[in-house]
C-alpha cells in the first residue's frame, strides 16, 4: 500500500478496497464507448432505432471525455467518502451482512432518484445534466452522451459512507446501475412483462424520460427501480413514440458547446437580470424560469426533456 502512505491509516483500507471497483468501471464505460465507435451506423431521419454517423460521434466522444472527468471526481469522492466512513461514521457495516448489500444498492438508486429529479429542476445542476438530452435520437451511443461535472452525484451519495456502508461498495452499487441504465437507452425493446415494467425502469419508462413531449416532460427519473417515480408522483407510461431532445434544440455537434451552452446562457441571463432575485431565480429556478415581471413569463416553466 506504499501508493497510499499519503492517507491517514484509517482511510488506506477502504481506499484500497474500492479501487478496484473503480476501474472496473472506467473499463466498462471505456469498452462500451469503443465498441459503438466502431458499429453506429449511418440514419437519416429520426425513425424507430436510427443511428446519425455525427450525433453518434459526438455522444461517443463526449462519453470517452467523461471517463477522464468522472475518474478525478471519483478519486475525490474516494477520498472524501473514506474519511467519512473511517472518522464520522457512528458505525462501520460489514460488507459481509446481506443488509449492507441492500442498503448500498437501494441507497444508490434512491439517490440517484433524487439528484435525477434535482438535476431536471434546478437550473444549474441541469446545465451538467441536459448534454446527455441533446440529441434528437435514442440508441446505446446516446447512452454514452455523459456529463462532464460529476460534482452533483458525488455530494447526493454522502449519506452512505455516513450511514457506514464502505465506500468501495458505494462505487460497487454505482457500477450496478450504470451498467443497468445503459440498455434501457434502446427502441429495439417494446414494452416487457408486466411486474417487470412495475418495478424496473425498462426502455419504454426510459423513453418516456428522454421525450420532449408535454405529457413526457419531467419524469421516470429513475435509475435501476421505478418505484420511486411510482411513489412519489413522477410516474408517466410510454402511450406513444416520444420525440427526443431537448425543447430548445442545440443545433450543433460540438461536443464543447453542448456541455457547456447551459452555462453560457445562465451567465448571460444573470447579467441582464435586475435584482438578486432574479439573479438567484436564473441560478436555481428550474429551467426556463423567468421574472414574474418579464412579458409572458411563467414562473415555474420548463424548457427541458
Amino acid at each position: 500500500m506504499e501508493f497510499l502512505d499519503f492517507l491517514p491509516p484509517q482511510m488506506r483500507e477502504p481506499v484500497l478496497f474500492a479501487i478496484p471497483f473503480f476501474l472496473l468501471l472506467l473499463t466498462i464505460e471505456w469498452t462500451a464507448a469503443r465498441k459503438l465507435e466502431h458499429t453506429a451506423p449511418d440514419g437519416g431521419s429520426p425513425a424507430v432505432g436510427a443511428y446519425h454517423t455525427r450525433d453518434s460521434w459526438a455522444s461517443v466522444s463526449m462519453g470517452l471525455v467523461s471517463t477522464v472527468t468522472m475518474s478525478v471526481w471519483k478519486f475525490l469522492a474516494l477520498l472524501g467518502y473514506a474519511a467519512l466512513y473511517a472518522y464520522v461514521a457512528p458505525w462501520q457495516l460489514s460488507a459481509t451482512q446481506w443488509y449492507t448489500w441492500v442498503i448500498a444498492l437501494v441507497g444508490v438508486d434512491l439517490l440517484f432518484y433524487v439528484y435525477h429529479r434535482m438535476a431536471h429542476r434546478v437550473r444549474i445542476v441541469w446545465a451538467t445534466h441536459q448534454a446527455h438530452h441533446s440529441s434528437r435520437y435514442f440508441n446505446f451511443a446516446t447512452a454514452l452522451r455523459q456529463k462532464w461535472n460529476n460534482s452533483g452525484e458525488i455530494l447526493m451519495w454522502i449519506p452512505l459512507p455516513l450511514l457506514g456502508v464502505p465506500p468501495w461498495m458505494v462505487f460497487f452499487a454505482f457500477s450496478v446501475s450504470l451498467i443497468y441504465q445503459f440498455w434501457i437507452h434502446t427502441e429495439r425493446i417494446g414494452k416487457l412483462w408486466l411486474p417487470v415494467e412495475f418495478i424496473f425502469n425498462t426502455p419504454s419508462h426510459h423513453r418516456v424520460h428522454h421525450g420532449m413531449d408535454k405529457l413526457y416532460l419531467d419524469k421516470n427519473y429513475g435509475g435501476i427501480l421505478i418505484i420511486w417515480d411510482r411513489l412519489f408522483g413522477t410516474f408517466q407510461p410510454e402511450v406513444f413514440r416520444p420525440h427526443y431532445g431537448l425543447t430548445k434544440p442545440v443545433d450543433t455537434f460540438n461536443i464543447w458547446k453542448l456541455q457547456t451552452h447551459e452555462y453560457v446562457a445562465i451567465g448571460r441571463d444573470v447579467r441582464a437580470a435586475r435584482g438578486l432575485r432574479a439573479k438567484l431565480g436564473y441560478i436555481f429556478g428550474p429551467p426556463g424560469w423567468e421574472p414574474s415581471t418579464a412579458p409572458g413569463a411563467r414562473a415555474a416553466a420548463h424548457a427541458t426533456p
